[in-house]
């Protein structure tokens, strides 16, 4: 797909422009308002993809719960394998769209790894993420990103001391989520690994407070998001941080979500997946086998 189409709708859903300013520009690009129109799908998520690991999955125990932050009552999507087995512990948290299906299903991609998994709704803190992806993409823009900084934080606090958890817990996250996984690991005493997909990077200042290890990956066709990563990694290597960074080339940003047909890259996706569960194997343990 033309790149110009890609930074058109980047620019887009992070709050850069209005519908209609993206509709015209889109038709302009593509020559009339109807061949708009028809990419437009393709430039969307597509929610019917999202159960890699179906959501009734016989191995799988999960539930809907709520869990406490200094901003109130925060849902999420909690889901393990059947057992009382004590587990590792990860926190997924969502892209600029709420807690769509897409997440549920990484969740479960990871539950079926063998760890406890938390995929918080952040936008609990504005009344939670609604059915219409416009809509919660609308709301999300709405939404102070302290306030669900600070949700995800309490997220990680919260599988700290779950019953099922061995206190062990990582964190990883995507597009926005991403960002926010840099921020919990400057913000929160109880990580022990974080893994930052195609994340905004924290401010300088912040990056001293930074204890548990990260993985950084990063897509090779994402100038907006890449542009901070020289400054990050010299406060990351000035301050004697634990890191890894990876670049995927010829990758765009968001080449992890497989329900989106302009972005995902399946080879950098396999990949990056790989990577991202030898790391939470290393840091926080390897998890008991999943019948």
């Amino acid at each position: 797909m033309d790149q110009r189409i890609i930074n058109l709708y980047d620019k887009f859903i992070h709050g850069g422009m209005s519908r209609r300013e993206f509709m015209d520009d889109l038709a302009r690009l593509v020559g009339s308002a109807a061949a708009a129109t028809a990419l437009l799908p393709i430039l969307q998520n597509d929610y019917a993809k999202a159960e890699v690991v179906p959501a009734n999955d016989p191995r799988l125990n999960a539930e809907t719960i709520s869990y406490d932050s200094p901003k109130g009552k925060v849902s999420g999507y909690l889901v393990r394998a059947k057992g009382t087995t004590k587990r590792p512990a990860v926190v997924v948290i969502h892209e600029n769209r709420g807690l769509n299906p897409h997440i549920p299903d990484v969740a479960r991609r990871l539950a079926v790894e063998g760890f406890i998994v938390l995929a918080p709704d952040l936008l609990s803190v504005s009344g939670g993420t609604p059915a219409n992806e416009d809509e919660a993409m609308a709301l999300h823009q709405k939404t102070n990103r302290e306030d669900m900084i600070v949700e995800a934080v309490a997220g990680v606090a919260f599988l700290k001391k779950h019953a099922e958890s061995t206190g062990k817990v990582g964190t990883v996250g995507f597009c926005f989520g991403g960002g926010v996984v840099n921020r919990i690991a400057t913000d929160s005493p109880d990580l022990d690994a974080g893994v930052a997909y195609y994340g905004a990077q924290p401010p300088a200042d912040k990056v001293p407070n930074i204890k548990a290890p990260l993985v950084l990956h990063y897509a090779g066709l994402d100038e907006n998001i890449n542009k901070g990563i020289a400054a990050y990694e010299a406060a990351l290597k000035a301050n004697n941080k634990k890191y890894t960074i990876y670049m995927y080339e010829g990758a765009q940003h968001a080449f992890n979500n497989d329900t989106n047909a302009a972005r995902y890259n399946k080879a950098a996706a396999d990949l990056a997946w790989g990577r991202t569960l030898a790391f939470f194997r290393e840091t926080l343990g390897v998890p008991p086998r999943v019948g």
